[in-house]
């Protein structure tokens, strides 16, 4: 479809959006679906829910609205989602603002955001259409022009639930234009839009002295005073503030704890009583949800101060803490690297796992436990085995450090270092080394941390940098073994052959020969000494094996040399082991021969091939560990 097509297609769509008629029209269609009365609470959980929730084996859900642009943070999610499940159920929750708390960078301001583009987005869809009273500055619910005498009726009649009241304008307009005829006052369809400041406020504080509060509750029109003679006049006030535009949506109050307390106290009846006090006029009904978003250090000053006590009655605060899982953090620089220059880079692998792992690392608390280590915390986190410890063992972390995740090193740090590096290299491919250098660099310069942070972060670079170490030696080992599955798997049964006759004190008929030998122990050692299985343990490690091995069988899944865990890092180990002076000889001589070359050349082709690497960065992982193994 070309340009003109699809910009005729999007006029015919606001065209279609353009529906007017009288109340009389509106009150049938919503007779026919009251979901389109809906309050502004329960709209916004439709937009949640209307993306549908997912559950995993664990029975966590996670709802795909969030899930493009969010990581790691179900919980908070969750609490969200809770929220505004019983706000639509009309509970006494709804009167509350909901604050969200965390460190900068961890995602409250990008929740807010998709809030409300969603909210943007559903009520230019048939299900969340929205409409409201034609001329209405706060562009209120047409079901506002029955009379309170009529609404009890109604509602029986109907099952419609009516809440609120028509505001001064609308009230004027009945009177003047209407002569009290409701039932011919004209309805419109709209479509919020911040944009056009239709549904969706937004209001940041400045400075104290020169902010004024009419930017929240409008102002009086000076201009028009002498015309109508009063400012009591409808007429004469402009109906404009964040918190009126805001109605029957969502008012985003960025920063509200660094607001003065005069912009404080307009939340007080809003969140209460759910009307606005304007000008010279009695209150105004509002119906919206307030969302703001602070750092702890503000709500902790907030909280400590008696006069704010009303105030902290009212709000529920919903914890937005930094992400604490590697997997979901390589997530969160993935989005936003597509959304830079950077995606015309090449990434190395790991690249993006080594930023995360020194950012998780930083927002880590110490263990209490003994045989655990941060670098263990974090694999624990994520998900992958840890010895000693298991997925329920992460329950009683958490539990240990309430504060886990609230302080660290945040996501946009560690993107504006490795665009850094970039421009700093101006290089087609960035590899985890690169990134490491540029992290570290960045902290020589951070001036909001103290020498003694500085110093424990150094430390977790070279942690990181240990940890990546072990990685590159592994992928480059991979790469050397020639059919590295078939090797694998020629190993692997051998050792089960062997551990089957052990076991079942049995002996192992040679394939060539028919001889009955005893099971051959040297084999057996010299895989499970890869991983410290000690010579007291070696039986309860092989009847461990044999009891996966019948247990997968029964269910007809063919063992393989990674259906066991600690089996695999054995093989892969021993493996490696028999060709580390291959490697070591082939990677470290400056002048290889043919035989050399051809080796490496095979190595970087297989890195390209199998494990996402360009020729630049596979040659440059290739030399690297060739002098680790040098060392």
């Amino acid at each position: 479809m070309d340009l003109v097509a699809r910009l005729g297609r999007y006029r015919d769509e606001e065209r279609r959006l353009a529906w007017e008629g009288t109340f009389k029209e509106y009150f049938d269609l919503v007779t026919f679906n009251p979901r389109f009365s809906q309050l502004a609470h329960e709209r916004i959980y439709e937009v949640i829910m209307s993306a549908g929730v997912k559950e995993d084996g664990q029975r966590q859900r996670s709802y795909p609205f969030f899930n493009t642009e969010l990581f790691g943070l179900e919980r908070t999610l969750q609490q969200i989602v809770d929220y505004f499940n019983s706000s639509a159920k009309r509970l006494e929750v709804r009167k509350r603002i909901l604050l969200l708390m965390g460190p900068v960078g961890g995602g409250k301001s990008t929740i807010v955001t998709l809030l409300k583009r969603g909210l943007e987005r559903y009520t230019r869809t048939e299900e969340g259409a929205v409409y409201a009273i034609k001329g209405c500055p706060m562009h209120e619910e047409p079901l506002h022009l029955i009379p309170e005498a009529l609404r009890p009726e109604v509602a029986k009649e109907y099952g419609l639930y009516i809440e609120g009241d028509l505001c001064p304008a609308c009230r004027l307009m009945v009177a003047d234009r209407y002569q009290g005829r409701v039932e011919d006052v004209v309805v419109e369809r709209i479509a919020f839009s911040e944009k056009n400041r239709v549904g969706v406020g937004t209001f940041s504080p400045s400075d104290p002295k020169s902010q004024d509060i009419s930017e929240l509750t409008g102002s009086i029109d000076l201009a028009t005073v002498g015309e109508y003679g009063s400012e009591s006049d409808p007429r004469a006030y402009r109906f404009d503030g964040e918190l009126n535009i805001a109605n029957r949506g969502l008012m985003e109050f960025i920063e509200m704890l660094k607001c003065d307390e005069k912009f404080l106290y307009s939340l007080l009846t809003l969140s209460q009583e759910q009307n606005i006090k304007t000008g010279r006029f009695a209150m105004i009904y509002a119906d919206e949800v307030v969302i703001s978003h602070t750092n702890e250090n503000e709500y902790v000053a907030f909280v400590g101060n008696k006069k704010s006590e009303a105030l902290q009655d009212r709000i529920i605060v919903v914890r937005v803490p930094y992400n604490l899982r590697v997997s979901d953090e390589v997530r969160i620089y993935e989005k936003l690297t597509a959304q830079s220059g950077l995606r015309e880079v090449h990434t190395a692998p790991y690249t993006l796992r080594v930023a995360s792992m020194f950012a998780v690392l930083s927002r880590l608390e110490e263990p209490k436990k003994a045989g655990m280590s941060l670098m263990k915390k974090l694999k624990l986190y994520d998900g992958q085995d840890v010895e000693g410890f298991k997925a329920k063992d992460v329950k009683e972390f958490q539990e240990q450090a309430p504060r886990e995740g609230m302080d660290g090193i945040s996501p946009r740090y560690v993107i504006n270092c490795l665009s850094k590096a970039l421009v700093r290299d101006g290089s087609s491919c960035i590899n985890p080394i690169d990134a490491l250098r540029a992290l570290k660099e960045g902290l020589e310069s951070h001036t909001a941390i103290n020498s003694q942070e500085r110093e424990r972060l150094i430390g977790l670079i070279a942690e990181v940098r240990r940890e990546y170490d072990s990685l590159a030696k592994t992928e480059v080992q991979k790469a050397f073994v020639y059919a590295f599955e078939e090797s694998a798997k020629t190993l692997l049964n051998n050792y089960l052959d062997n551990v089957e006759a052990y076991c079942n004190n049995q002996k192992i008929k040679d394939p060539i020969t028919d001889e009955e030998l005893e099971p051959d122990e040297k084999l057996m050692r010299s895989v499970e000494e890869q991983i410290g299985v000690t010579e007291s343990s070696k039986r309860s490690f092989r009847e461990e094996i044999l009891i996966r091995l019948s247990s997968l069988a029964r269910r007809e899944v063919v063992f393989d040399y990674t259906s066991h865990e600690r089996l695999r890092e054995a093989i892969e180990k021993k493996l490696f082991a028999d060709l580390r002076d291959v490697v070591k000889i082939t990677t470290s001589t400056k002048t290889p021969d043919a035989e050399q070359l051809r080796r490496i050349n095979d190595v970087v082709d297989r890195l390209v091939r199998d494990h996402g690497y360009c020729f630049f960065c596979a040659n440059e992982v290739v030399k690297y560990v060739g002098t680790l193994l040098n060392r």
